[in-house]
């Protein structure tokens, strides 16, 4: 017979693995709930969007005809959504979106393509084999390290090719659109892509990031001579605060590159910004804007 001191004591055996199991069934069931009212969502509203979803105004959408920086955002979640649901509609969808950023892959004017084209004209290829969609976004990686400054070791964020403005300004964003460059050496087998993103991830890690793992939105340099100017902001409260959105395209952008390149270094630096992160959030764990 059992005793209830021989009770509590199997029980306290048992309870790490049966707390990790239980966890992980919550987390699953979470994310199956979630998917799913995301994918009912879509599907009343997908059909009616003829553009692409940019920002909410009010309670209500606006929309870029162009796609501004966002635009391969909505075929990439149409992308997922057929994934997912197994619904060829949301396909059909995807494809059509993605197919509006075509003449988009030869624009030069700022570092968005990564943006644009990995999770729409990428995944496309990934998932349909046209080569349509892999030949699109390897035009759009060849623009992109058209912004590449060999001086500063960066690529440049906003303005066009040969106007002073902004020459040498450098956002935490760009870490988020190294991954096409990394897609492109892999289907070419040209380095110069994968180098590039390379050395621009050495070049964030080295000026963005502070000691106590926090980043600034944006660093300066001298456009001519590549000598460091310093931290500023545009979306942050200041150059001296850390912008939550900014700090997660660093997390995401440094783990990706660890993923392509292997470099420990990246993989340490993507864990202190997480760590950082982390300590931040508040109780409710909703990161404030700054």
């Amino acid at each position: 017979m059992t005793t209830a001191a021989g009770a509590a004591v199997a029980a306290t055996a048992i309870t790490p693995a049966a707390t990790a199991a239980t966890e992980e069934a919550d987390g699953l069931r979470t994310f199956r709930r979630t998917a799913d009212y995301a994918v009912a969502k879509l599907r009343a509203v997908a059909p009616g969007v003829t553009t692409f979803p940019e920002i909410t105004r009010f309670e209500k959408w606006t929309y870029s005809a162009k796609g501004g920086w966002i635009g391969g955002f909505w075929p990439g979640t149409l992308w997922l959504a057929s994934i997912y649901s197994g619904d060829p509609q949301f396909r059909a969808l995807a494809a059509a979106s993605a197919e509006k950023l075509a003449p988009r892959q030869y624009e030069t004017s700022d570092h968005d393509l990564g943006f644009l084209f990995y999770p729409s004209w990428v995944t496309g290829w990934r998932l349909t084999g046209d080569g349509k969609w892999r030949t699109g976004a390897l035009n759009a990686a060849a623009s992109l390290i058209q912004r590449y400054n060999e001086k500063g070791k960066f690529i440049r964020a906003w303005g066009a090719l040969g106007t002073p403005g902004n020459a040498g300004r450098v956002i935490v964003d760009t870490m988020m659109n190294l991954d096409l460059l990394t897609f492109a050496s892999e289907q070419t087998g040209d380095r110069k892509y994968l180098d590039i993103a390379v050395s621009h991830a050495k070049t964030t890690e080295r000026v963005f990031v502070r000691p106590d793992g926090s980043t600034p939105h944006v660093f300066d340099f001298d456009p001519d001579t590549g000598a460091e100017i310093g931290p500023n902001s545009v979306q942050g409260y200041g150059p001296a605060s850390c912008w939550s959105r900014g700090q997660a395209w660093a997390i995401y952008g440094f783990t990706t590159m660890y993923r392509r390149s292997g470099d420990p270094l990246f993989l340490r630096t993507a864990q202190r910004l997480a760590d950082f992160a982390l300590r931040a959030l508040t109780p409710d764990n909703v990161p404030v804007w700054d």
